[in-house]
């Protein structure tokens, strides 16, 4: 069991070092330009695999830029954007639990009681998923608060 608790240690380590913080940490950060690297956020409640949106169909909400791969996810998104906006602003949903921002590979996901998280790598998905609502729950405490700390 102890080196279980090691392993695990080391890994949650390696995973989030080191951490590049965003000066304002954007909320929904867009490294090239779109949000959640320009897959459509709809298609994450759709299908069994992510879509890639089109950037002639986008809409910018919360001051980033969204994808999608048709008019009517686009029309589904602008009638109710949270949603289908990734949780704790498309930072990764572990990160989140250990109380900082990282960013997220939108590979790497799940919809939980219809709510879509996102993680930093697949690896990364795996350990989020030993204790799912654990994390979640960690994660909804420490959103708030790293969000608006200087």
């Amino acid at each position: 069991m102890q080196n279980r608790r090691f392993i695990f240690g080391i890994l949650t380590a390696i995973a989030f070092a080191p951490i590049a913080w965003a000066q304002d940490k954007p909320v929904y950060f867009a490294t090239d330009g779109a949000a959640m690297a320009g897959y459509d956020p709809v298609s994450y409640f759709d299908s069994a695999v992510p879509v890639r949106g089109e950037p002639s169909i986008a809409v910018t909400w919360k001051g980033a830029q969204w994808h999608f791969a048709s008019q009517e996810n686009r029309e589904r998104f602008e009638s109710n954007p949270r949603a289908f906006a990734p949780q704790f602003g498309g930072y990764c949903s572990y990160a989140m639990a250990n109380g900082v921002l990282k960013s997220t590979d939108p590979m790497a996901w799940q919809v939980v009681d219809g709510r879509l998280y996102l993680t930093h790598s697949p690896a990364v998905e795996r350990i989020w998923e030993q204790d799912r609502t654990a994390n979640i729950h960690l994660a909804e405490e420490n959103w708030p608060v790293i969000l608006y700390e200087d």
